[in-house]
Order: structure tokens, then C-alpha cells, then sequence
């Protein structure tokens, strides 16, 4: 889940106002993230995690360095002094409910079914009564298949589901597509395929935006012409091309 997914079960983020001059006169933009959720954000090692990628990117256009407050639970959200969060869905009005205000959409992604490279599956429709879905427990794209009748099996991470997929524990796996291209990234000799299946479900299609912690009107221009101007470069297509994830423009 996106922290801002997590934002809308906790409830209103109760945050003071930061204007673009204060985040200037400070010098730094800060992003709050996952610690351990590549191919979204990582404090360890060398990959750092697209998210931070695009952060720092960001923040660069704004003339400032990018921090970072790794986020994994309510606790430590409230006590994170946040600028932005990555990725946020980009619905107006459920993002106003958590205190948040959104930019221009960046990206456009949702829920995928992939398949091991062996297998012949070329659709969803193609598969077989008894075949498994690994989906992730409570979510969308389970009580989607559930109702066409498709056999699912629950976890609760998607690299779970992922190396559930490797091992033929199950026939395929309703994932983001980033799960799918970091999965091939990091398993060149054992590359999993895309098929088609949900690319008409709005509930399983999304747009996605930066999402910005009670911005003043300057701070919300500034950001919507950076990302203009990150896409227009062709930056974005870059860092997601590192994480094998295409991106798509948001619809």
C-alpha cells in the first residue's frame, strides 16, 4: 500500500502549513517513504528506489537538496516532518480527506496479472478453473477475481506474490507493474510476462501524482511546472527505465 493509502485509513493529517519560501530558506525539499520497498524507495544499499529518484529530481528543479523521513507505521508519520509523498492516487477529493493536496498526474498505473515464462497463458480469460491468482489480501484486484470466479491465493506483500509466481506456487500474480519490472530487473534468467487482463477496470487503473502535505498555492505551481518539465526532458522515462517499469502518461 502507498503511504498515502495509509494516510486515508488513519485518518486527517493534521500538519502546518510549509510555503515554497520556508522549504527554500531551508534548502531542502523532504519526501516521506518506505525504507524497505523497492522498487518504490530504500534506505539501504545502492538502489535508492524510484520515488527518490523522482524526489531528488524534483527538488533540484526547486533549487533545494531532497531529505528523506522513512515511514512505516502511524507513529512515526506523525512525528515525520513531510513536504511530499511519491505516488499518491490522484483523487481530489479522498487526498483532501488526509490533509493533502495533489499535483498534475505524472504516471498513470494500477493492477496487472502477470505469468511465469513458461507458461502459455496469454489472457486472463485463458485461464484454466483451478489455476491461482496470487493477489494481495483485502485488496481490489482479490474481490475482482473472486467475483469472475477466478481461484485466488491471499499474501500480503507483493514480492511475495512474486517469488510465489518463480517458485509455481501459483499460475499468476495480480501485481503493479512496477512489481512485475523489478521483478524482471533483479531475475534477468527467469523474466515473467504481462498479459492482458484489467486494462478496462477503472477500479484497477489509476493516475498517480505527488501528494503534498498543506502546500501554500506557490509550492503547488512550482511543483506541477517541475514535473512538466521532468517529463518534457524525458527524466521520468529514465529513472522508471532503471527499475524495468514503462511510464505511462496519466489518462
Amino acid at each position: 500500500m502507498t503511504l498515502a493509502g495509509l494516510l486515508v485509513l488513519l485518518g486527517v493529517v493534521d500538519a502546518p502549513a510549509r510555503p515554497l519560501e520556508a522549504i527554500r530558506q531551508r534548502g531542502a525539499l523532504t519526501l516521506c517513504a518506505h525504507p524497505n520497498a523497492l522498487p518504490f524507495a530504500s534506505r539501504h544499499g545502492d538502489v535508492p528506489g524510484f520515488q527518490v529518484e523522482v524526489a531528488r529530481a524534483l527538488a533540484k528543479q526547486l533549487g533545494v537538496s531532497l531529505e528523506q523521513h522513512w515511514v512505516v507505521n502511524t507513529f512515526q508519520y506523525r512525528r515525520a516532518d513531510c513536504d511530499i509523498i511519491l505516488d499518491a492516487i490522484a483523487d481530489r477529493a479522498m487526498l483532501a480527506e488526509v490533509g493533502l493536496r495533489m499535483s498534475q498526474p505524472y504516471h498513470r498505473s494500477g493492477i496487472a496479472l502477470a505469468v511465469g515464462p513458461k507458461s502459455s497463458v496469454a489472457s486472463l480469460a485463458e485461464l484454466t478453473q483451478g489455476q491461482r491468482v496470487g493477489v494481495q489480501v483485502g485488496s481490489i484486484a482479490a474481490m475482482t477475481l473472486s467475483k469472475r470466479g477466478v481461484k485466488t491465493s491471499p499474501f500480503a506483500f507483493e514480492d511475495e506474490i512474486m517469488d510465489a509466481l518463480a517458485k509455481g506456487e501459483i499460475d499468476a500474480a495480480a501485481v503493479t507493474p512496477a512489481a512485475i519490472g523489478w521483478f524482471n530487473r533483479t531475475h534477468p534468467d527467469g523474466r515473467v510476462r504481462r498479459i492482458p487482463a484489467f486494462e478496462d477496470d477503472p477500479n484497477l487503473n489509476w493516475n498517480v501524482a505527488v501528494g503534498m502535505i498543506s502546500p501554500d498555492e506557490k509550492l503547488r505551481l512550482d511543483v506541477d511546472a517541475a514535473l512538466g518539465a521532468l517529463l518534457a526532458d524525458g527524466t521520468f522515462a529514465r529513472i522508471y527505465a532503471r527499475y524495468d517499469v514503462e511510464l505511462q502518461p496519466p489518462q
